[in-house]
C-alpha cells in the first residue's frame, strides 16, 4: 500500500473515476437480443381458411385473423361467467403465482442492493474508555477518560465495470423471475380453462352414456317381452344384457375421471379436495371465439414467456463473462479516515489524524483460475444461445400445431357428427328390420355399440375445439402484454406496479399504477 497526501491523492482519484466514469470502460461482451427469425407464417401457407362449420354447440366457423393481438384476459373470449370466475380465484388463491411474485420482488431487491457497490463505504466510529496507570515511582497518576472517534471512507473504484456488470447480471435474473411470473400466471390460466372445459366434457359423456343405457334398457325389456312370448330365442335376450353390461361398465370409468378432474380444478383454485362445492361448466353453453388472434410472427419472440427467460438468462450469462473478464484486471481502492483521540476536547489541532491510500491489486499467479473461470462463463454464454434457439423453435412448432388442431378439430367434429347421425338411422333400421324378421338380433347389437361410439366420440370432439383453442391462445403468449402486471415492486415503502409490454418494464408511480388500473377496467 502506498500512503499518499493531499495532491497526489487528488490526481489518482480524478484519475480513476475519468477512466470509470467518462470513457465508461466496462469489460466484456454488451448484450444484444437476439434477432427474430424472418419468416412471414408459421405453417406453409401464406393464409389459413376459415374451418369448417357443423350445426352444434360448439361447431361454429372459426377464422385466423392474422397480425391481431391476443387480449390479456382471452379467456373472457369463450363468454361463460363460470371460468371467468375460475380464473379470477386461481390468479387470487394459487399460491405457485404468489411464490413467483415473493421470486420477483426478491430478485429486484438483490439487484437494488448490488448497487451500494458503486458507491463509497463509509463507517463511523466512536469509544470512550476510562484509563489510569500506576507510574513505579510517586506521584500516583489520577484516573482519566479517553475520547475517540474517527470516520473511515473505502471506495473500490469500478474501473473496468466489474460491478456494473455484476449489476446487469442481476438486474437479468429479476427479468427471468418477472416472466417466471408471467410464465405461471399464463399456465395456471390456461390450465384453469382446459380443466373446466374437460370437466364439462366428461360430465357430457357421463349424461351420454345414461342415455344409452336408458335406451338400451328399454330395448332389453322389449326383448324379454317377446321371448317370454315365444317370438324371439334366449340368445337375443342375453346378446342384449350383455350389450347393456358393456355399455354399464363404461360409465364407472368416466365417474373416476370426472372425481380426478375434480380434485385437479379444486387444486388449480387453490382449494382443497374437500372443499368443492360443486361448480361446473355446461358444454353447450360455451361460445367458440369466431376470429382468432393470430400474433406476427416476428413479435412471438418478445411474447411468449419461456423465450423471454430464454433471453434473460442468455442476458445474465452475457453479463456474466464481464464479471469473470474484469476480475482479471487490477483492481484500485482508495481509502482514508479522519478522526480524533483527546481526554478533553475532541477535534483540537493537536489531536486530529487522518490518512489517506490508494491501492492496486492485480493476481500475478493463480495457476489459470481466472482464465479458466472466464472460459467457463463463455461456455454458458454459447449454451444458453443454443438453448435460446431451441426455445425458439419450440414455441414456433407450438403455434403451428395450435393452428392446424384448430383447423382439423372443426373437420373432425363435423365428420363425428355426421358419424352420429348415420349410426341413429342405422340402429333404427336395424331395429325395424329385426321386428319384421329380415336380420338376426346381433346386426342391432353391432348398430347399438356404433352409436354409442360415435355419440361419445361427437361429445370429446366438441370439447377438444375448445381447449385447442385455449391451447392456441397459450402458444401466442397468452396477451399477458395487453393487462397490468399487479406485482409488488422491490421497494417496500410504495406500492407501484409495472405496466407490462413486449419491449417494456418501465416502474410506474403509485398514482400513473392506479390510473393505468383504472384505464385498464
Amino acid at each position: 500500500m502506498v500512503i499518499l497526501k493531499g495532491r497526489s491523492l487528488s490526481r489518482i482519484g480524478v484519475l480513476a473515476v475519468s477512466s470509470a466514469l467518462v470513457h465508461g470502460c466496462i469489460a466484456g461482451p454488451d448484450y444484444v437480443v437476439p434477432s427474430a427469425p424472418r419468416v412471414t407464417g408459421y405453417t406453409v401457407e401464406r393464409h389459413l381458411t376459415a374451418t369448417s362449420k357443423t350445426a352444434l354447440a360448439g361447431g361454429a366457423s372459426q377464422s385466423f385473423a392474422g397480425g391481431q393481438d391476443i387480449p390479456g384476459e382471452w379467456w373472457l373470449l369463450f363468454r361463460s361467467r363460470r371460468i371467468n370466475a375460475f380464473v379470477a380465484e386461481a390468479i387470487r388463491n394459487h399460491p405457485d403465482v404468489q411464490a413467483a411474485q415473493f421470486a420477483l420482488r426478491s430478485a429486484r431487491e438483490k439487484a437494488l442492493a448490488e448497487q451500494g457497490g458503486l458507491f463509497p463505504q463509509a463507517d463511523g466510529s466512536a469509544s470512550v474508555t476510562r484509563e489510569k496507570t500506576t507510574p513505579t515511582t510517586p506521584p500516583t497518576t489520577s484516573p482519566y477518560t479517553l475520547y475517540n472517534a474517527s470516520v473511515s471512507v473505502n471506495y473500490a473504484l469500478d474501473v473496468f465495470g466489474g460491478t456494473r456488470r455484476q449489476i446487469e447480471s442481476l438486474r437479468a435474473q429479476a427479468d427471468y423471475q418477472r416472466f417466471q411470473l408471467e410464465a405461471t400466471f399464463l399456465a395456471l390460466t390456461a390450465n384453469v380453462v382446459t380443466a373446466a372445459i374437460t370437466d364439462a366434457s366428461l360430465r357430457a359423456q357421463m349424461a351420454a352414456t345414461q342415455d344409452i343405457i336408458k335406451s338400451e334398457t328399454e330395448q332389453l325389456t322389449r326383448v324379454r317381452g317377446q321371448f317370454l312370448l315365444g317370438a324371439v330365442p334366449q340368445s337375443d335376450v342375453l346378446s342384449q344384457q350383455a350389450t347393456l353390461a358393456e355399455t354399464q361398465a363404461t360409465l364407472p370409468p368416466l365417474q373416476k375421471q370426472l372425481a380426478q378432474q375434480r380434485n385437479q380444478l379444486m387444486a388449480y383454485l387453490g382449494r382443497l379436495p374437500s372443499e368443492d362445492r360443486g361448480e361446473s361448466v355446461d358444454l353447450s353453453d360455451l361460445h367458440l371465439p369466431r376470429a382468432l388472434p393470430v400474433g406476427l410472427p416476428s413479435l412471438i419472440v418478445r411474447q411468449r414467456p419461456d423465450i423471454r427467460l430464454a433471453e434473460a438468462t442468455l442476458h445474465q450469462a452475457t453479463a456474466n463473462v464481464g464479471v469473470a473478464v474484469a476480475n482479471m484486471l487490477p483492481q484500485i481502492t482508495l481509502s482514508g479516515s479522519y478522526g480524533s483521540n483527546a481526554s478533553s476536547q475532541l477535534f483540537s489541532a493537536d489531536t486530529i489524524a487522518w490518512n489517506v491510500a490508494a491501492s492496486v491489486t492485480q493476481k500475478i499467479f493463480d495457476g489459470g483460475t481466472l482464465y479458466h473461470t472466464k472460459e467457463a462463463e463463455v461456455a454458458t454464454y454459447q449454451q444458453n444461445l443454443a438453448k435460446y434457439k431451441s426455445a425458439v423453435i419450440t414455441a414456433f412448432q407450438n403455434v403451428a400445431d395450435g393452428l392446424r388442431a384448430v383447423q382439423f378439430d372443426a373437420d373432425a367434429l363435423k365428420a363425428q357428427a355426421a358419424s352420429e347421425k348415420a349410426s341413429l338411422d342405422s340402429l333404427k333400421i336395424a331395429q325395424e328390420q329385426y321386428k319384421s324378421g329380415a336380420v338376426a338380433y346381433v346386426t342391432v347389437v353391432n348398430a347399438q355399440q356404433t352409436y354409442q361410439n360415435a355419440r361419445i366420440s361427437r361429445v370429446k370432439a366438441q370439447a377438444m375445439r375448445f381447449t385447442d383453442t385455449a391451447a392456441l391462445f397459450q402458444a401466442l403468449g397468452g396477451g399477458w402484454w395487453n393487462r397490468v402486471d399487479e406485482t409488488p415492486d422491490a421497494a417496500p415503502r410504495v406500492q407501484v406496479g409495472y405496466l407490462a409490454g413486449p419491449n417494456q418494464s418501465q416502474p410506474l408511480s403509485a398514482p400513473q399504477y392506479l390510473n393505468a388500473k383504472e384505464t385498464a377496467r
